[in-house]
């Protein structure tokens, strides 16, 4: 195992103000322990939103609640408010509406209006599916938890590889991110998020307590080192972690697959 917490790093001074109605607690343990002066990357699920079928099936036009609008605002200003962090940077999302009104209305709360830029890594097909004509039937059928299972243990059809799911959502990060002391937020879904977390945890299989609340998300960080060399760094829900990137790769190369296409 290559996962190994990471204790190494400057605790910044805790926020007096309360959280944000609505927002998973998660979040306020983590801040916490962001160190400072990183080029910080906030991977997050959109806010609150309308309800979906049973089977965890949520359409594209599935809107924010009146609640979610609030709680991203009102996260945004609590982010800008308390951390040591600039947000006055252009942030990342998927093309969905709910994500790209989260990112929106976080950057209004922040007291900005920086451009939205559109990422298909964030949505799917994207970062995990490469045929939606044979994977959205069977997700459909099996839900969203037992889809993302069967992904982790590549036994997916029209999925990508377990391991190139996950590099490339972290390449995209490395390449994406800001300038030190600035948080950049990538606004996404929950089946992305959880399989990025398996990915990073080298989880052969998760379950419901595993899976990302509404408006949960996961502070991320590499070395300032080429990428397959550098570490991530990942805080989540009150925790962080280092996950080289050479381990991934290897990973990817003993499933059968090329990792200079990382390099």
């Amino acid at each position: 195992m290559t996962l190994s917490k990471y204790s190494d790093y400057q605790l910044i001074t805790p926020p007096s103000a309360p959280a944000p109605s609505h927002l998973p607690p998660s979040m306020m343990s983590s801040v916490n322990l962001l160190p400072a002066q990183k080029r910080l990357m906030l991977f997050t699920r959109h806010s609150l939103r309308e309800r979906s079928d049973g089977n965890g099936f949520a359409s594209a036009q599935l809107p924010l609640t009146p609640k979610g609008r609030v709680l991203a605002k009102s996260w945004g200003r609590w982010l800008a408010a308390h951390l040591p962090y600039s947000m006055d940077v252009d942030s990342i999302s998927s093309p969905i509406g709910r994500c790209l009104d989260t990112a929106a209305l976080m950057q209004e709360g922040a007291g900005l209006r920086r451009e939205i830029l559109q990422q298909p890594l964030l949505v799917e097909p994207g970062s995990l599916v490469t045929q939606p004509e044979v994977a959205s039937p069977v997700f459909k059928q099996i839900g969203a938890l037992n889809f993302l299972n069967k992904f982790l243990v590549g036994d997916l059809q029209g999925t990508k590889n377990t391991y190139q799911g996950g590099l490339d959502i972290l390449s995209l990060f490395y390449h994406q991110q800001p300038e030190l002391g600035q948080l950049k937020l990538a606004v996404s879904h929950d089946t992305l998020l959880s399989a990025f977390l398996a990915v990073m945890f080298d989880a052969p299989k998760i379950d419901w307590n595993d899976w990302p609340k509404m408006m949960e998300g996961v502070f991320l960080w590499f070395d300032d080192k080429p990428f397959d060399q550098a570490s991530a760094y990942f805080l989540w829900r009150g925790q962080v972690y280092e996950r080289p990137v050479a381990a991934l790769l290897a990973a990817y190369e003993q499933s059968g697959f090329d990792p200079q296409v990382y390099l």
